[in-house]
């Protein structure tokens, strides 16, 4: 089965990404054959960024995937923009993407409203570079957070699309979302998700903070007045303290629920400050050394760019011949 994941490299990552997408990664290279991870530096040039600052976010993204297991001798590793068949087949799936799609995208809607000046036509097209990324590897598995669930089934049908207009060529994706912390909310604000760009620091766990940070923040997360730690209408805040230990210890939220039934909010909070601490441990003492070596993170992606594009110069090939594109 082969595996594709993109994940961008702006921003700090949290527990949200580390959740939802880095620790699929992880346990998905075992399973790929092979499994592909990219790091999408193009996707994130489509909002207001900093050049400088794009290349060392890059470098730190790709220092965390190795210190949270990523092997490039078990899977394919690579940058985005190392590998020129995304840009190009994303140009050719436009043609079968309807504009009202992209138009009903809610991250569009919402990235565009955050936008003080430009909107850029690259944040409209996203979703078909998003789509370019995965099927030009004929990817079977794509492991995402929640929040990507509505970016998938565009790219599904922008694959069957393409195959009843031009014939079989495309594999239709399937996603693959957690069934433990697949969406992991701020701690401050439990209702919305944990994010880089919104909310404060207190509401956000990063996968870099120290242990007394992490402590601190999950102290102070927002619960209710209530007593029971068990989900339900009004405890957001519970069931998203809930889902984070259960994902943590690798247990179901049920068993979490069982074991702290009658225990007091504040030591349940300690409990999850623990389990958090403990199962970010390893990457925070691994990522220094790896993050220092420049030279040795850009050998890891030039090679798994290679890799990458004899993979996607096939589909390529298969695409333009199909669309009747350059010579028969």
């Amino acid at each position: 089965m082969r595996i594709f994941s993109g994940i961008q490299p702006t921003g700090r990552k949290h527990l949200g990404n580390y959740i939802g997408a880095i620790r699929q990664y992880v346990e998905g290279q075992e399973r790929g054959d092979p499994a592909l991870f990219c790091i999408v530096d193009l996707h994130a040039i489509t909002v207001a960024y900093d050049p400088e600052d794009l290349r060392q976010r890059l470098y730190d993204t790709t220092a965390i995937l190795l210190a949270a297991g990523l092997d490039p001798a078990r899977c394919v590793l690579f940058r985005q923009s190392d590998v020129h068949e995304h840009t190009e087949l994303s140009w050719l799936l436009g043609g079968v993407c309807a504009h009202g799609d992209l138009n009903r995208m809610h991250q569009f809607k919402e990235k565009s409203a955050a936008q003080r000046e430009l909107v850029s036509a690259g944040l409209f097209f996203y979703p078909v570079l998003q789509a370019a990324d995965v099927l030009a590897y004929r990817a079977e598995e794509v492991p995402v957070g929640e929040d990507q669930r509505q970016h998938i089934e565009l790219m599904r049908e922008i694959a069957r699309r393409f195959n009843e207009r031009f014939g079989e060529t495309l594999i239709v994706p399937e996603h693959r979302i957690p069934e433990v912390g697949a969406k992991v909310m701020d701690l401050q604000e439990p209702d919305r998700k944990m994010s880089t760009t919104v909310g404060s620091d207190s509401g956000r766990v990063y996968v870099l903070d120290e242990e007394k940070a992490i402590r601190k923040k999950f102290g102070s997360a927002v619960t209710d007045s209530g007593r029971d730690i068990k989900r339900g209408e009004g405890k957001q805040g519970i069931a998203n303290l809930i889902g984070i230990l259960s994902a943590a210890r690798g247990v179901s939220e049920e068993s979490v629920e069982a074991e702290f039934e009658g225990a007091g909010y504040g030591d349940f909070k300690k409990a999850v400050a623990d389990g958090v601490v403990e199962y970010l441990r390893p990457v925070r003492e691994a990522y220094p050394a790896i993050r220092s070596d420049e030279q040795g993170l850009e050998a890891v992606l030039a090679a798994g760019a290679e890799r990458a594009r004899e993979l996607a110069s096939v589909t390529l090939a298969d695409v333009r011949s199909a669309m009747g594109v350059g010579p028969a």
